[in-house]
């Protein structure tokens, strides 16, 4: 009996030892609050979403369509704009208002339509010869047409003061076959009814101002790279 009483008296002071001990560690522990008051806040910096140009965005968009294309100095043309645009460097440096096809857009050889995808200027006609001055096969006729600024139609295709002569770049869209932008005279021109520049009007062409297009025909080079899209 008394050999049981001191094992239970060890047993005891061990284990008050052990709590005691115990609740000075839990004590001396910092709380949750305490650890989440030492921790430094870090300012997040908030980053503004990028907003590109509308040039720097039209450009953006036709490297990622057309990746082995160098875009430098090249025409934009935006049938649902109704305007071309002259981008050098990501920027428009010129906007000029333009009437597509009557008939909307389209690639095949007589739809009258306006073919889409990317194009280059294959030729410049018409250098020197006067504003509204009529050219007939790429020719100067010696003639000049008298300017309708009504927004009316006279039933005539007349091609006027300068030609930028389109040729398709991809073959099946609007290079080769029944598809070929160049073999269906597809010009980049002046017009006498200038009244229906911004609404469609032409038989397939791209109308400009007479006065634009001379303007135009001035800045670029041949072999201008030119996108039309939709």
């Amino acid at each position: 009996m008394k050999k049981f009483l001191i094992i239970l008296i060890v047993i005891l002071s061990v284990y008050g030892i052990y709590f005691f001990l115990g609740k000075n560690r839990v004590a001396n522990y910092p709380s949750q609050q305490e650890i989440v008051k030492d921790i430094p806040k870090v300012e997040v910096e908030k980053v503004k979403p990028q907003t590109l140009t509308k040039g720097e965005q039209i450009q953006t968009n036709a490297e990622k369509k057309y990746p082995n294309t160098t875009f430098n100095n090249w025409i934009y043309i935006s049938a649902s704009d109704a305007k071309l645009y002259l981008i050098n460097d990501k920027k428009i440096v010129k906007s000029y208002p333009i009437s597509i096809a009557k008939n909307g857009l389209g690639n095949v050889m007589n739809s009258n339509q306006t073919p889409t995808g990317l194009h280059e200027i294959k030729k410049k006609l018409g250098a020197n010869i006067p504003e509204n001055g009529i050219l007939k096969s790429g020719v100067y006729t010696g003639k000049q047409a008298e300017i309708i600024s009504e927004p009316i139609s006279v039933n005539t295709d007349l091609v006027l003061s300068r030609i930028l002569w389109l040729s398709g770049l991809e073959p099946g869209i609007n290079k080769g076959g029944k598809v070929d932008s160049y073999n269906r005279y597809i010009y980049i021109h002046g017009t006498p009814e200038e009244g229906l520049i911004g609404e469609p009007a032409s038989h397939g062409c791209i109308r400009m101002y007479n006065k634009d297009v001379i303007e135009l025909f001035n800045l670029v080079p041949l072999n201008t790279k030119v996108l039309i899209e939709k």
